[in-house]
């Protein structure tokens, strides 16, 4: 944790001749879903615990989970048995969500033992999602052959597939974003409550729980694992990678991978068991060499290098049964004495037909069931309930941090040219260009929604000027000389470019304005935000009071500064719009998650705290 001592220290040793990018890196450097990412590296296993925690909060603010909705019964329906002779399918419907359910199957051994270890099964992007069963992947084979095994395995939809077909696949409004509801969240918190269904069973043993997904699944296995303690072992399947990250909207939520990727959320579960397996023909191809060393360097800092693994199969992408037998292998290597090694290879398997595994086989949804509207209310509410019901301003403050995905930065760099002024966080290469007028007192900041230059031409600046006050009046991102074109931001206020034909499905998605940027790269008015910050870590070096003074959007924009920064501050505010519905947050201050995070009423609580 650096101090505001430490990083006053640095300031001033970086004030004067100090070289700052002559782009900002957040026009420049766009990620996308197949950017390539670079690996963690950590030095200490106190270093990786402190990230490992940021990273988990990150997961569940970028999910919309922060704090965890209530967990209501599950009123869990489980029937129509099939028999066999050593293993049974049930269908199942959970109530994830009051009127919300979720659709999935139960497979059982049948050895006679009282208790057995419990397995998810969170299936990818296969038409018949986790009834799908053809060679390159069958939900059913997996499930069977793991109840020959002596597991328990709950087998269950993502949104909009076979039985949880309430709300489509693909959702998401730009509301819907503002209150952090989306499909990648909706379907993590699916994931918790399976879990929780699970490991509430009388024939399963709670301390043994595991999961395996792959693709879209593997995605879902490996958030829930950097999540939920409760899994003791896994295997994401052909799914962790650096240089994909996962294409569909159920796998990218606005915040999720800022500064960090599927490798580093995978590690999260380090030390315990985890296998990893990967394809020669997917994205998956250098897993072996690239991401597997750096996740095993992780699991090297608690000592328990060997409890990850690596198998490649030599395929497209895929679960085939050469994928599902490692599988086996690994969890029986953590699991032993339960099936003799036959029951490691796949045999006799004798698949039902659709309709006999179908929930919803000639039965419809429970009286009560929601839509996608419904569903949104209902979420909205529960947040809108919990926001009122917080009152730790210390939990408060940090959601609201990680939210913006802000930080008061500790290593600004200043380039000072006469009356001009750049500075840059060092380790970011951004720009947060303005004029520095010199002057005696308190030190002002004055912030303009359309730049410096029109700040110049107010009252604001003209009675700062006769007051002999020191000011910094800025151009914040993309205003002034700030504007920039940046390729595939969605918000009013970018210029985004056009795709060449040419160009694959990802890059086109950024260059339409796709919520997928958002995943990567934080929103303008985000990164507006964070230049106010950087500003006053600045203007503030040595104990110095600042003021700020903001007009319009700028003043929204200053509040929560304000409200995150490690440096008081007083706000001089005029004409700052009023925020009182959705569309006034989207039109003035545009943040995915910002309302789950309390929005304008919890950063003024904040702003005001010192």
């Amino acid at each position: 944790m650096v101090t505001i001592a430490t990083a006053v220290v640095n300031l001033q040793a970086q004030m004067a001749g100090v070289k700052v990018p002559v782009e900002d890196s957040r026009n420049t450097e766009i990620r996308t879903v197949d950017t390539h990412m670079p690996l963690p590296k950590f030095s200490s296993l106190k270093e990786w615990e402190e990230r490992k925690k940021f990273l988990r909060n990150q997961i569940l603010v970028s999910a919309g989970l922060s704090p965890m909705p209530d967990k209501t019964p599950l009123h869990a329906q489980v029937f129509g048995k099939i028999e066999e002779k050593d293993y049974t399918i049930e269908k199942v419907l959970l109530e994830t969500l009051p009127g919300f359910y979720l659709g999935g199957n139960l497979y059982r051994p049948r050895n006679g033992r009282a208790k057995h270890p419990g397995i998810l099964n969170p299936h990818g992007h296969w038409p018949y999602g986790r009834l799908e069963n053809q060679p390159l992947y069958s939900g059913p084979s997996l499930g069977i052959s793991l109840a020959r095994q002596g597991y328990v395995v709950f087998a269950y939809d993502m949104v909009g597939y076979t039985d949880t077909i309430q709300i489509p696949h693909h959702f998401g409004s730009a509301e819907q974003r503002l209150w952090g509801f989306g499909p990648l969240g909706l379907q993590l918190w699916n994931s918790i409550r399976a879990l929780d269904f699970i490991g509430s069973l009388n024939d399963v043993d709670d301390q043994r729980l595991g999961i395996s997904g792959a693709s879209g699944g593997g995605t879902q296995a490996f958030l829930l694992t950097a999540i939920d303690d409760r899994l003791q072992f896994a295997s994401p399947v052909n799914m962790v990678s650096a240089i994909m990250q996962g294409g569909d909207l159920c796998e990218n939520a606005p915040g999720l991978r800022i500064d960090t990727s599927n490798v580093e959320i995978a590690a999260m579960f380090a030390p315990k068991p985890m296998l990893l397996v990967s394809a020669t023909g997917d994205w998956t191809r250098n897993v072996p060499t690239e991401e597997y060393p750096a996740i095993r360097r992780i699991y090297d800092l608690y000592g328990k290098g060997d409890n990850v693994e690596v198998v490649q199969i030599h395929e497209e992408h895929n679960f085939n049964r050469l994928s599902r037998e490692a599988v086996y292998r690994f969890f029986t290597k953590h699991n032993p004495g339960l099936s003799d090694a036959r029951d490691l290879s796949e045999h006799d398997i004798s698949v039902p037909m659709v309709q006999e595994m179908s929930a919803l086989s000639n039965r419809g949804l429970p009286a009560g069931a929601l839509d996608l509207d419904g569903v949104f209310g209902l979420w909205r509410r529960s947040a809108q309930a919990q926001n009122m019901a917080t009152q730790d301003q210390a939990f408060l403050r940090e959601r609201l941090t990680q939210t913006l995905a802000v930080e008061s930065p500790y290593d600004v760099s200043a380039d000072r040219k006469g009356g001009s002024i750049v500075l840059s966080r060092a380790a970011k290469r951004d720009r947060v260009p303005g004029l520095w007028i010199e002057g005696s007192g308190k030190m002002a900041i004055v912030i303009d929604p359309h730049g410096s230059s029109t700040a110049l031409e107010g009252d604001v600046v003209a009675q700062l000027r006769k007051e002999g006050r020191p000011m910094f009046v800025l151009d914040v991102f993309q205003t002034g000389s700030a504007k920039a074109p940046r390729e595939g931001d969605p918000s009013k206020d970018a210029k985004p470019k056009a795709a060449d034909d040419e160009d694959d499905e990802a890059r086109a998605d950024v260059a339409a304005g796709s919520p997928k940027f958002l995943t990567f790269n934080v929103s303008t008015d985000a990164a507006r935000v964070q230049d106010i910050v950087t500003a006053i870590t600045y203007a503030g070096r040595g104990g110095k009071e600042v003021d700020i003074f903001a007009t319009g959007d700028a003043a929204v924009w200053s509040v929560f500064a304000a409200a995150v920064s490690d440096v008081s501050v007083s706000l001089h505010l005029e004409s700052m719009p009023q925020l009182n519905s959705d569309e006034d947050y989207l039109r003035h201050f545009d943040v995915p998650g910002i309302l789950r995070a309390g929005g304008l009423a919890t950063a003024e609580l904040l702003a005001n705290r010192k």
